[in-house]
């Protein structure tokens, strides 16, 4: 098949596609959720049916403690690469349900969008690359191993140990990850760099017992209040991370508007963003800190009593050239000294997620450019994620000469890991077409 007939042979495909898509979308797969293990397990053999009807040879792979993954492979015509195709079949928790305008695990297309979890992030990239796979018949122009992982959404704590015994089968000239998003409806992109990850929990003591507020009060001091005055040390003034020794990366290119941020992001009339320089360079090239959940009583079981504990987590996104262990460290030793009051303060570091930025050089990018434009019918941008990805800088240190593409379908509306997450279907079939002709285009390389 040459390039002119490959965005047709996709579309042909993509009505089937479809109905597979909704399938593992009505997969509760939730990785966080223990009690939801018989979920993720259905969800990867669901996968692995799908590329074996393809005529894979496939495997659901595993590391002890770890999620299932599923590892199928097209083998290489002589003399072609191999390109490994990334997605992740685990989805994150739906919160409240009654946030959903329809339930959160039954597909449901409303006007140009498909809603549901796991519709964008990231069951779209499994279909993207069962598109491709079945454009080409089952017979691919170059190599493909297809890799979907079992517990992104958890910062995949198994990855190490899953690359060590399994790196052989993970070789690849060419590694596309389809778990990111587009500029904009309309704008594909290619992303180049992600933020990193460090958080912990942070744990505040004052007394060993709870006492009347009134009696005591005005001279000890309550763990929740003292919780809140640390807090707020990790920004100064202008709302900028207060954080000790993290880094800043060199500020993108890109023209980010602020008033299409605050719509994408809806923030209310008069919310004043944090932090100074422009907005692609607040969430992409500078770090942030952000308080995920509190531990305190509610306010309907409030008492008139001084809370002897309180425990916050605590988030912090690391900027591309930073060392996610090092942040961790300075994170903890900011909590740990700027205690007020003398009160105990205990930290439990949690995850670490190593950020990452591409050269975005080579003939692998020359051709994923190409394949967007065709694709597109305009020329891609290359754009930051704010989010973090550990799989890629881990296989960037696994494998240092392969080139690696972070792509996906989803978009700034795509509401990832919100309530009403959705798929835009035009830019579904898009990001199918563009994948199809990358691989078209590196096999016209060799």
């Amino acid at each position: 098949m040459t390039g002119p007939e490959v965005p047709d042979a996709v579309r042909r495909v993509l009505p089937d596609v479809r109905k597979d898509l909704d399938a593992l979308i009505r997969i509760p797969s939730v990785s966080a959720d223990p009690a939801a293990a018989g979920e993720v397990e259905r969800s990867a053999e669901a996968t692995a049916a799908l590329f074996r009807v393809e005529g894979a040879e496939v495997e659901i792979l595993r590391v002890e403690g770890g999620r299932p993954g599923v590892l199928a492979r097209f083998p290489a015509p002589e003399g072609q690469p191999t390109a490994l195709l990334y997605a992740h079949h685990d989805v994150q928790p739906t919160g409240d349900p009654a946030l959903w305008t329809s339930p959160p695990f039954e597909p449901t297309e409303r006007g140009e969008r498909l809603y549901g979890r796991g519709s964008a992030d990231d069951k779209a990239g499994i279909a993207m690359h069962l598109a491709v796979i079945r454009a080409y018949a089952g017979r691919p122009p170059v190599g493909v191993t297809v890799f979907v992982e079992g517990e992104e959404e958890i910062g995949s704590p198994t990855l190490s140990a899953f690359l060590a015994a399994h790196r052989d089968k993970l070789a690849a000239d060419v590694i596309v990850l389809a778990d990111s998003a587009n500029f904009d409806v309309g704008v594909p992109a290619l992303t180049t760099t992600l933020r990193g990850l460090a958080d912990c929990e942070v744990e505040v003591r004052v007394l060993d017992h709870g006492v009347h507020s009134g009696v005591y009060g005005g001279a000890v001091p309550d763990a929740l209040t003292a919780l809140c005055r640390l807090l707020a040390t990790l920004h100064d003034d202008e709302g900028n991370v207060a954080i000790k020794g993290l880094v800043t990366a060199p500020a993108p290119e890109v023209d980010y508007p602020e008033e299409r941020f605050r719509q994408e992001a809806g923030i209310l009339d008069g919310v004043q963003l944090l932090g100074t320089g422009s907005v692609a360079e607040r969430v992409w090239a500078k770090p942030s800190a952000s308080v995920l959940a509190i531990d305190a009583p509610r306010v309907a079981d409030a008492s008139n009593t001084l809370i002897p504990v309180a425990r916050a987590k605590v988030s912090v996104r690391l900027a591309p050239g930073d060392d996610a262990n090092r942040a961790l460290t300075a994170l903890a030793e900011h909590l740990r000294s700027h205690a007020p009051w003398g009160v105990q303060v205990e930290v439990r570091e949690g995850d670490a997620g190593q950020p990452y930025a591409a050269t975005a050089e080579g003939p692998a990018y020359t051709a994923a450019r190409e394949a967007f434009g065709e694709a597109w019918g305009r020329e891609s941008v290359d754009m930051g994620i704010g989010g973090t990805i550990p799989f890629i800088a881990e296989f960037a240190a696994a494998f240092p000469d392969a080139a690696i593409l972070v792509t996906g379908a989803g978009d700034p509306d795509s509401r990832a890991h919100g309530a009403d997450e959705s798929l835009h279907l035009g830019e579904f079939e898009r990001a199918c077409v563009a994948e199809a002709l990358l691989l078209s285009k590196l096999a016209a390389d060799h």
